[in-house]
């Protein structure tokens, strides 16, 4: 059994807007105020791990520590049958600028075509299955931690497609669906999602009586 998360303040380490309201919408009902590590000044770690969850626990951990508060970090990615696992937990690098490609910052449509470039070399027939996994770590000031994973399993398809989501959601049709979750309204999506599914887990052994 897991150290219990009370009402109040959780801090969600990352500086991502979007990140951050998808989270606070799953976890709303349960009494938390959820506010990001970017509106407090806190810096980013360096995600060195080799793992989701090692990353996770990184962030998370950094988060707590500096801010006080009880933090939850998501690490999260995609990965391509085809490609080995990757991007994996270098799915956020492959969206990573060089210095002569602009400004600093991240370009979701490169990495996309990154991924059906590498997809499209391999020839046709190659197939396109992907997954999303994400972990959540959640971690406490005094160095308790508590980890859960969730996985949405799908397909890759090109041009990208829809504007409710982010990162690589324009390209991933989740398995029995014939939309991608950039197409999907956002409740379902948050109801099937990789984030949802790991959520799950966390609501049912933190919150469940």
């Amino acid at each position: 059994m897991s150290r219990k998360l009370g009402s109040g303040t959780l801090v969600i380490a990352t500086h991502n807007a979007g990140k951050l309201k998808e989270i606070a919408a799953l976890l709303g009902p349960y009494g938390l105020e959820c506010i990001s590590a970017g509106s407090l000044g806190l810096p980013e770690p360096d995600e060195t791990g080799r793992t989701f969850i090692e990353n996770a626990l990184i962030k998370a951990r950094g988060a707590a520590e500096s801010s006080g508060l009880v933090a939850l970090a998501d690490d999260s990615g995609l990965s391509v049958a085809a490609l080995d696992g990757r991007p994996g937990v270098y799915t956020a690098d492959w969206a990573e600028r060089q210095w002569f490609e602009g400004e600093p910052g991240r370009d979701w449509y490169m990495a996309m075509g990154k991924v059906e470039g590498m997809l499209q070399a391999k020839g046709p027939g190659t197939s396109r299955e992907a997954w999303f996994s994400c972990v959540l770590a959640l971690a406490w000031p005094d160095g308790d931690h508590a980890v859960y994973e969730g996985r949405a399993d799908g397909t890759l398809t090109w041009p990208p497609r829809g504007t409710l989501g982010f990162g690589y959601d324009p390209v991933f049709v989740p398995n029995r669906y014939d939309v991608t979750f950039a197409e999907l309204d956002p409740a379902e999506k948050h109801r099937i999602s990789h984030r949802a599914d790991a959520f799950a887990k966390l609501v049912a052994d933190q919150f469940a009586q």
